[in-house]
């Protein structure tokens, strides 16, 4: 028996597929003054953080969760009044006339409420570059999220409508998106003049806020009109 391996061609034949031209392929012809798209344009927004250590007062009606509600002594000069002692060993209020002795007793120190803003975001301007695109809906949007998730801001934001030309306001704006003044003479008006389809609604000035209620609307749906 013969053994033929030394005989053997040790280098395996590969075969190659060669491209072949095909009927249906055509030359594309190089793309001549592509360019890229330019990126969405942002609405140009100012915000600020509000401390509740900065003590501001807010007048009007405003739900409670944006506030902090103290109960404080009316301060009035210390000649005004003084704590007079009575028969029965307690203390009673009495303004005293210095140059004929007399004494007037009175009721106790006047007490009121007073409403300090929690930790929120306010809005000290927006402007969009193109109107009625979403610009603004979308820098609001992106406000009340990151509003929502710092713990401290719980999801407060305020701003003062206060038109910056004459012809326009952003308080419909706002109103649209679910803020309220803090006036409700000034939401029953702005409410009214949108039933009635008013054109050209004046302008309101006044302090706003984003209910929660509004606020999950707001991020729920994107725009509430």
């Amino acid at each position: 028996m013969i053994n033929n391996i030394t005989t053997m061609d040790l280098h395996p034949q590969l075969s190659v597929a060669k491209a072949t031209p095909s009927l249906t392929s055509m030359s594309m012809p190089p793309i001549l003054g592509f360019k890229t798209p330019q990126l969405k344009e942002k609405a140009n927004m100012r915000v600020k953080k509000i401390k509740r250590g900065d003590n501001i007062i807010i007048p009007g009606v405003i739900d409670d969760d944006y506030v902090d509600i103290v109960e404080e002594e009316v301060k009035q000069k210390a000649s005004e009044r003084s704590p007079i002692l009575n028969s029965s060993g307690g203390n009673f209020f009495a303004t005293t006339d210095i140059a004929s002795g007399f004494v007037t007793p009175f009721s106790p120190p006047a007490k009121r409420k007073l409403k300090y803003l929690k930790n929120c975001y306010i809005i000290d301007y927006i402007q969009s570059p193109q109107q009625r695109c979403g610009l603004g809906t979308n820098a609001i949007k992106a406000l009340a999220e990151k509003a929502m998730f710092d713990k401290k801001a719980e999801g407060r934001i305020v701003t003062y409508s206060a038109p910056i030309l004459r012809e326009s306001s952003p308080a419909i704006f706002f109103y649209k998106l679910g803020f309220r003044f803090t006036e409700p003479e000034a939401n029953e008006y702005i409410e009214k003049c949108l039933k009635d389809k008013v054109p050209d609604i004046p302008a309101q000035i006044g302090m706003m806020y984003l209910p929660r209620t509004q606020l999950h609307k707001l991020l729920r749906y994107g725009e509430l009109f």
